[in-house]
């Protein structure tokens, strides 16, 4: 097994124990957490996943590490969940092929990406987004240590995605009933 291959496995399982750390366990929430994780290795949960939603990025990793953590707020906030979201309307397709540009294929020659990404970085330091720095700085480690062909797989893939609709959708959904 390669390194990415358990690289994908294995933030599989934490992903899956950070959904069981969602749930109010009381004081058993770690040993429910661990259990999710192994469970999701052993009863092929997170082959599962891996096989359908391919190694997720780092920046998913982080999140559900610090789900597992209980780190409350998490910095998934509903504006960066936002944000994610409108970048991916803009991103996908195109990487897709329905454009006449591919943003997906500057990931393997990232230059202009990281250059891109140091306006961002230096947002983030100026606004004191200090986590969000360390998961920006952990997932281009993660690139340039190989663990990642492409730099847009370290930085974000289609759980994440997910998880922002959700989180998204989540603040509409009591917007609205709010209203009535």
């Amino acid at each position: 097994m390669n390194l990415p291959a358990a690289y994908g496995l294995l933030a599989h399982a934490v992903i899956f124990a950070a959904l069981f750390a969602l749930i109010p366990f009381g004081e058993f929430r770690t040993r429910a957490v661990l259990t999710a994780s192994v469970t999701a290795l052993l009863a092929g949960i997170a082959p599962f996943l891996h096989g359908v939603f391919g190694p997720p990025s780092l920046t998913l990793l982080q999140l559900a590490i610090l789900q597992i953590a209980g780190r409350t707020p998490s910095p998934l906030s509903y504006r960066a969940a936002l944000g994610l979201l409108v970048f991916a309307l803009c991103f996908y397709p195109l990487a897709l092929g329905w454009g006449p540009f591919d943003p997906y294929a500057l990931g393997y020659q990232p230059l202009a990406v990281l250059a891109a990404l140091l306006p961002l970085g230096g947002l983030l330091f100026w606004r004191r987004q200090n986590l969000w720095l360390l998961i920006l700085g952990v997932d281009l480690a993660g690139y340039a240590g190989g663990l990642f062909a492409n730099l847009w797989d370290a930085l974000l893939d289609p759980l994440l995605l997910l998880l922002a609709l959700a989180v998204v959708g989540r603040r509409w959904r009591a917007s609205g009933s709010a209203t009535r």
